[in-house]
């Protein structure tokens, strides 16, 4: 006799959208209801009491998927997400994904299959299409920091290219010319955007030529890689005069390998950083950092999150956030 499960493996979905369809939830996408109500036939599966009460079981929770949640950043997002979801008699399970394709796949599918009512889902490794199944088989998951097509609705994110063009064209309004980049090594598309924007403020005004290279270094997106990165850019470009950091902690060891060698920050070497997180406004100097609001994205994705699982209308706020630049005391004015 079929079990819930050999209808679950057959069509290619988890349990718990099994349990849904059985029960006629309206988070489940028709075609995937369709393909369930089809397996369930051609398996002659018919529905125990206990696979009918398998949804109402579930517990209140919000699974939240991030990279790492030992890193600030992400810290910060879980603990905005919690107070939105404890203020609302919900609890959080997390995941860790480590920006690698598998492991995020895997926390995910842990996530759906312990029952949580929604997800938050912060992936750089899975491609559009993977989220794409997910969000059929979990009608109330919302993505943060991540636009996919199709999706829009459901996704929050920030205009990384912008406050990386931001940031650069900053240091060129004080007069730098000798601009360069230390940049993350993980292969996401927040590197690549923020690259893109460095670039292409370089080349909007016209800074880059034969006396004025475009100088980067790229290492893992922690203290010791910004600190890595720094040295290798100081070994290798005399004239270098400020630099622009991929997120907050690779500019905290940026300015380590600096003050290290003798270098003062600002007044030999400006340097930015991204995020605007906690540890800018503790550094010394105080770090000039694109602020990337964390916080009311992460209360937005919970208020969105919550408000599919329960069948009500989600906040009407865009998930598009623009970044600004918040100057503080790393950045000084250059003349040649």
């Amino acid at each position: 006799m079929a079990t819930i499960k050999d209808v679950a493996r057959k069509a290619g979905v988890s349990v718990a959208t099994v349990s849904r369809v059985i029960n006629g939830s309206p988070l489940t996408k028709s075609d995937t209801a369709d393909l369930v109500k089809r397996t369930m036939r051609e398996l002659g599966y018919r529905p125990n009491a206990a696979a009918r009460t398998l949804v109402s079981k579930r517990s209140r929770a919000i699974g939240v998927v991030v990279a790492d949640v030992s890193d600030p950043f992400f810290g910060s997002l879980v603990k905005h997400v919690d107070t939105i979801a404890h203020r609302q008699g919900h609890h959080l399970l997390i995941g860790n994904g480590y920006h690698d394709a598998a492991r995020e796949k895997q926390a995910i599918e842990s996530l759906i299959q312990n029952q949580v009512a929604s997800l938050i889902v912060h992936s750089k490794a899975l491609d559009d299409d993977t989220l794409r199944a997910f969000s059929e088989e979990h009608g109330s998951i919302v993505f943060i920091n991540r636009l996919i097509s199709g999706l829009e609705d459901r996704c929050i994110y920030l205009d990384n290219y912008r406050g990386a063009y931001l940031a650069t064209e900053h240091l060129i309004e004080k007069g730098h010319r000798y601009v360069a980049y230390i940049g993350s090594s993980h292969p996401i598309e927040d590197t690549a955007q923020r690259q893109k924007g460095y670039e292409d403020a370089l080349n909007t005004y016209r800074v880059t030529d034969e006396t004025h290279p475009v100088m980067m270094a790229f290492d893992t997106p922690e203290e010791t890689g910004g600190e890595r990165a720094m040295a290798k850019l100081m070994t290798e470009n005399e004239h270098l005069s400020a630099v622009f950091c991929y997120n907050d902690v690779m500019a905290a060891g940026a300015i380590t390998a600096l003050t290290d060698r003798g270098y003062r920050v600002p007044e030999d070497v400006s340097v930015v950083g991204f995020d605007d997180s906690l540890i800018a406004r503790y550094l010394h100097p105080k770090l000039t950092s694109v602020r990337y609001p964390i916080e009311q994205m992460a209360a937005l994705a919970a208020e969105q999150a919550i408000a599919l699982s329960i069948q009500q209308p989600v906040p009407e706020e865009k998930g598009s956030y623009t970044p600004i630049l918040i100057t503080r005391n790393s950045v000084a004015k250059h003349s040649e």
